[in-house]
């Protein structure tokens, strides 16, 4: 498949913050790699390097956060030669790949929700996406139907189901002026507590609990985008401990 013009569409949802959208690379070194990286989403694309080293055509583009929400963000990658527009949820951003090349020179297939092993040190690192896609569209083929109806040949369908499994935890929402209160453990020598959050605001209270029998409280809040854990002993005398992240 050699291409000078891409027009690449998809949506997805997931809660990992890491894994491989689409890829497809070529014999000449030519490649296209979509992916999430610590909830962004990354572009790789390479239309060639010569021998020589002279031209050295990867180029990467980064865009959008927190992608790891489980909300539908929609993705169109349009390729005329070296021109490319990204848009992410409607937010488009143009650049030129480096290089000399204009034609994007790929194998006979590509691979969307994870890589093939290829021996190269780049495919073992990354990991498969974890989530849901629909609409995905690769130059004017409807890969979602196409696979639906087996009509892909020859592919390689691995582990799929044409659902959307929604997760099982379930979200509270907090107005700054709710809170949730719950029972503690009397007589328990550990205090464990784990949870995951989002917030726009920089300063907040998260977790507050006193000890049994006057011997302190524990606090865990963000002040000026930093999670802070304090606390106090009132037994011992060095009783205060702070830790920031």
């Amino acid at each position: 498949m050699k291409t000078l013009k891409d027009v690449i569409s998809l949506k997805f949802k997931t809660s990992e913050s890491e894994g491989v959208i689409f890829h497809g690379e070529g014999q000449q070194g030519d490649y296209i790699t979509l992916e999430l990286k610590k909830a962004k989403l990354v572009l790789n694309l390479n239309l060639g390097t010569n021998q020589l080293g002279s031209i050295f055509g990867h180029t990467s583009v980064t865009t959008g956060s927190l992608l790891d929400d489980h909300h539908w963000h929609s993705i169109i990658i349009e390729r005329h030669g070296r021109n490319i527009n990204l848009t992410l949820d409607r937010h488009m951003q143009h650049f030129r790949t480096n290089g000399e090349f204009d034609y994007l020179d790929l194998d006979y297939e590509i691979t969307f929700g994870g890589m093939p092993f290829s021996g190269k040190p780049s495919s073992n690192s990354r990991k498969n996406f974890k989530g849901c896609m629909e609409s995905i569209n690769y130059n004017g083929n409807n890969i979602t139907d196409l696979a639906k109806r087996k009509k892909l040949e020859p592919s390689n369908v691995g582990n799929l189901s044409f659902s959307c499994v929604e997760p099982h935890t379930v979200p509270v929402f907090f107005n700054a002026t709710s809170y949730l209160e719950v029972p503690g453990r009397p007589s328990q020598d550990l205090f464990s507590v784990s949870f995951f959050f989002r917030t726009w605001n920089p300063n907040g209270l998260l977790l507050f609990s006193n000890f049994a029998d006057d011997l302190g409280n524990v606090e865990i809040d963000i002040n000026e985008g930093k999670v802070s854990v304090h606390i106090n002993v009132t037994q011992v005398k060095r009783n205060r401990i702070d830790i920031s992240s």
